[in-house]
């Protein structure tokens, strides 16, 4: 299977733009859900710091 940090890009697409959630984005990806646990951990670090960005303006 491709390297799981080029999903990122795809993953977030699917969240931010079509709405999806997590889950429902990786099963549209065809990811097994033990590679959705590092996935899960690096998304919601990123939308943690995007949080604290918004916070700021």
């Amino acid at each position: 299977m491709a390297d799981k940090e080029n999903y990122r890009v795809a993953i977030d697409i699917l969240c931010c733009h079509l709405g999806m959630s997590f889950d429902e984005a990786c099963t549209e990806l065809g990811l097994a859900d033990d590679e959705n646990q590092k996935l899960k951990q690096v998304s919601d670090v990123q939308q943690s710091l995007m949080g604290l960005l918004q916070d700021d303006k």
